[in-house]
């Protein structure tokens, strides 16, 4: 009966004249308060609150950060003296901006706190809303269009997680969004998110959502390549778009390259590539030449590597994606000045990434200080745990450091980032041949090479191990030679076939072979082990010439000076008048010498090898 005796009275909210009656009375108070004087009064209290909030709301709109915290936080505290000061609505918009403007200020575990607070005050709201439902839609509807959305408060919640690196809380706060109610982006971290903690399945059904709602989220569809996902599969859910829209036709050939980047297919990811980048409409793209130069790294090749590195950086010279790597070529071969400023120019750029981070300490590294390198790559972790370069450059310090264990650790993580890098194997190689743990490295070196198939690399780094056991010799030497048959300026294969010769003191047969080595291409390494083997046949002129060159090509090159040095001292006669019985002195105790500085080199290679090459 109550409700019949309500008609009467709440018609007016429910048909159209009734909602014109109840605004034009509305509209009378406003009026009538307006032309008194300002009283304390709570109706008049109540339209200031709402005109500051509004006030706000604009300023974070205008993106006045610093102006929102102070003011909200004012408001939040009068808020709590006078609970009937602010309604419900008004709570909840100061908590949501208030928590913004921490959000900017990089206070993500404050932010959280208040992001918290107000879904809370949230719940207590559409409670109060289902209780005492709306009289009037023309009153309503305002309000609640203004009201921060909920599902964008849950989204910077979770953002706050990831910077706190609480990857779990992130994934259970956007988890609680109902499917139909997640954007493209909550799908995309959502995606990152799981990948990232091993749920495959998940992320590869939140990276088709993104895809489904978004065909040309490039990311989204290396995400999906990346999680073994069909070239074809992936190529299917974007065919619409591509016949659709004009000029692009690459977008095929484009997940057709990735797809072998994914897949370890080194040789027909560059082929593919090399035919995108050709074509006039996408000559000169930096991430086309940023990929280029990976894959000719992951390859093995360095000098093209460098190259395409080069030609990337021209173009952009804020460029910050790959430079880690460039960075360790350069320190590789020896360019620690071209390394120092490249790491200067990278922090001017921006300190917030991990690539100046790992420049540097691949400067410190090849500097041999191996603390340092230690420091900087834990640096760059920090700022990127999913940097490979940073887990390789740390795992390498700590395995110079003594610190195997530790260095195991982070080779195993960057293989599980990056399965397809063979450097990351070599690292772990590393490390189980420093412990004399052969047995573990011939394992890990088989199943590399099954997974990733028999080429130049996977051979060379087989033999390396099988180097390491007197059983296994003969296999070496066969697997080094099917990888210089494949190819033959393999740096890799040509040192270690070279230390296999010198353990057989077959001499003039390594000569041979670094001098074809070196016939197209200049190292360091193959100069100097040149110049040792000259020495070994008495050819002392030519082995200074070699020893010089390596130096030329790297200054810090400790085994080339050492190599030189003991030359000139044993060239240098006590006796003028003896000098031909001295050079025939010298002549026959040459091996012994040789042998010494094997034995020296092997304590060298110990320290001096990063990622397994040395």
């Amino acid at each position: 009966m109550k409700a019949v005796s309500r008609v009467p009275a709440g018609g007016g909210g429910r048909g159209p004249l009734g909602g014109a009656i109840l605004e034009y009375r509305r509209a009378a108070v406003v009026a009538l308060s307006d032309s008194l004087p300002c009283v304390p009064s709570a109706p008049r209290l109540s339209a200031a609150s709402m005109s500051v909030v509004e006030h706000v709301r604009e300023m974070a709109s205008a993106g006045l950060h610093s102006n929102v915290r102070l003011l909200s936080g004012l408001l939040l505290t009068m808020s709590g003296n006078n609970p009937e000061l602010f309604s419900p609505s008004q709570k909840y918009q100061l908590l949501v901006y208030h928590a913004d403007s921490l959000f900017h200020d990089k206070e993500y575990r404050n932010a959280v706190s208040k992001y918290t607070m107000a879904l809370q005050q949230k719940k207590a709201l559409s409670k109060t809303s289902k209780v005492r439902p709306s009289t009037g839609n023309a009153a309503s509807t305002p309000q609640s269009q203004c009201l921060p959305s909920e599902i964008e408060v849950k989204y910077k919640m979770a953002e706050c997680y990831t910077m706190l690196k609480q990857d779990k809380d992130a994934i259970a706060i956007l988890d609680g969004i109902p499917s139909r109610q997640r954007t493209p982006k909550i799908n995309m971290m959502l995606a990152n998110l799981y990948k990232k903690a091993g749920q495959e399945r998940s992320s590869v059904t939140s990276y088709k959502e993104v895809l489904r709602q978004c065909p040309l989220a490039l990311d989204a569809i290396l995400g999906l390549l990346s999680l073994s996902v069909k070239g074809a599969e992936v190529a299917s859910m974007t065919i619409n778009i591509i016949q659709s829209i004009p000029n692009l036709d690459w977008l095929s050939v484009w997940i057709k390259a990735y797809a072998f980047v994914h897949t370890g297919d080194n040789t027909r990811a560059i082929n593919t590539i090399c035919s995108l980048e050709k074509k006039s409409l996408l000559r000169d793209n930096v991430d086309l030449l940023g990929s280029l130069a990976d894959l000719y790294f992951r390859a093995g090749d360095n000098k093209n590597s460098i190259l395409k590195f080069e030609q990337a950086q021209m173009l952009d010279p804020y460029l910050i994606k790959g430079m880690d790597v460039y960075g360790y070529l350069l320190a590789r071969e020896g360019r620690l000045e071209d390394v120092e400023n490249l790491g200067c120019r990278l922090f001017n750029i921006s300190d917030q990434h991990a690539e100046p981070w790992v420049v540097s300490g691949c400067h410190s590294f090849y500097s041999k200080r191996y603390s340092r390198a230690l420091y900087l790559g834990a640096k760059a972790i920090q700022l990127n745990s999913n940097s490979v370069q940073a887990l390789l450059l740390k795992g390498a310090a700590l395995r110079n450091m003594g610190r195997v264990q530790e260095a195991i650790i982070h080779f195993r993580e960057a293989i599980r980032l990056a399965p397809c890098r063979l450097d990351c194997y070599e690292g772990l190689i590393e490390c189980y041949l420093a412990s004399n743990s052969i047995r573990e490295a011939m394992v890990m070196a088989n199943n590399v090479y099954k997974t990733l198939g028999a080429n130049a690399q996977t051979l060379t780094l087989l033999a390396t191990v099988c180097l390491e056991d007197p059983v296994t010799q003969e296999k070496a030497k066969t697997l080094l030679d099917k990888a210089l048959t494949q190819r033959p300026d393999y740096i890799k294969a040509v040192v270690k076939k070279a230390e296999l010769l010198s353990r057989e003191q077959k001499y003039e047969d390594g000569i041979a072979l670094l001098r074809n080595a070196l016939a197209n291409q200049s190292d360091c390494v193959l100069h100097r082990i040149l110049g040792d083997f000259l020495v070994a046949v008495n050819e002392y002129q030519e082995a200074m010439d070699q020893y010089s060159i390596a130096l030329s090509l790297d200054p810090n090159d400790q085994k080339s000076l050492e190599g030189m040095q003991k030359m000139e001292k044993e060239e240098s006669p006590t006796d003028a008048t003896q000098e031909e019985d001295v050079d025939d002195m010298e002549g026959s105790g040459e091996e012994g010498d040789l042998e010494g500085s094997d034995s020296e080199a092997a304590q060298w290679a110990d320290q001096e090898q990063w990622f397994g090459m040395q």
